[in-house]
């Protein structure tokens, strides 16, 4: 237990490894899902329940031993510090499925076509009548026809969407800092509803790709690449809105203060890195 002069030391926690197993489970479930087994949607989505319950478990443990005292400045220095990290590697996770479009669509098609002074400039050799165009599904149209995906309409609404989230979200932050707690509580109903309903519009989205437009993650890089960077930012939107749910659901029962509130401020955190991707996102996935 902490006390003013000793740092709080936690006792054995079993969430991190429950929780690694879920993702391992959804991970082998999206492998096996990639190649057609029967058993991948049944694994992805088993492991996403591991998932949802190690995280309700952990967030009561944390959020019982605040309330109850046990955490002192060293301990919210040290939380802070471990949000700031983890946030700094989704940015680098991000980064490099970014880093990936980017050398796809600037420079292997490039190469690939023959033009410019790359390794790739006689390969034309291999890929007789291979042009360099965005969006492209690779050498020999390995991947059918598709319609590539516009960026107004859905997209453009969830756009809307999310960047009306981190106002209310903010928002409700303000509610906090001056003890309105019906501020805090009506800015987090309406951001994490805001935040499960671009879920549900991106589920729509997909669904139409898939049975109206003949864009699957067959589609070569172009699938691939637009599935992999808005179906991975799209999972860190379901969690940041469990976050924040669990984060409302703690305001009813009357926890945070202006003082102690690290918890509404971490999810803050991730929240607003969540819509700062997606702006990334939707200009270098859907304009560009």
């Amino acid at each position: 237990m902490s006390t003013n002069v000793a740092y709080y030391i936690p006792h054995k926690a079993v969430w991190p490894i429950i929780g690694t197993g879920g993702l391992m489970m959804m991970l082998a479930g999206f492998a096996n899902y990639l190649n057609g087994n029967a058993i991948g949607p049944t694994m992805m989505i088993l492991g996403l329940m591991v998932f949802i319950v190690m995280l309700t478990g952990w967030f009561a443990l944390q959020s019982s031993e605040s309330e109850l005292g046990m955490y002192n400045h060293s301990v919210g220095i040290s939380y802070r510090m471990g949000m700031m990290w983890f946030i700094f590697s989704e940015v680098m996770f991000f980064a490099a499925f970014f880093g990936a479009l980017w050398y796809t669509r600037n420079i292997s098609i490039d190469w690939l076509a023959g033009i410019g002074g790359g390794p790739g400039k006689s390969s034309n050799l291999l890929w007789p009548g291979f042009e360099s165009v965005w969006p492209t599904n690779g050498p020999g149209n390995v991947g059918g026809d598709y319609e590539e995906m516009g960026a107004f309409g859905l997209p453009f609404l969830n756009t809307l969407l999310l960047l009306t989230s981190g106002v209310t979200c903010t928002w409700a932050h303000h509610g906090l800092l001056a003890k309105n707690r019906d501020q805090l509580i009506k800015g987090l109903m309406t951001t994490v509803g805001l935040g499960f309903l671009f879920v549900a519009f991106q589920a729509i989205e997909y669904y139409e790709a898939y049975h109206e437009m003949g864009l699957t993650l067959g589609s070569g890089v172009y699938g691939s690449t637009f599935f992999m960077l808005t179906g991975f930012h799209g999972f860190h939107v379901c969690v940041g809105a469990i976050i924040l749910s669990v984060v409302l659901f703690r305001s009813w029962k009357g926890h945070f203060t202006p003082e102690n509130h690290f918890a509404f401020e971490g999810a803050a955190w991730y929240w607003h890195f969540v819509d700062v991707v997606w702006v990334g996102l939707f200009i270098f996935v859907y304009i560009l």
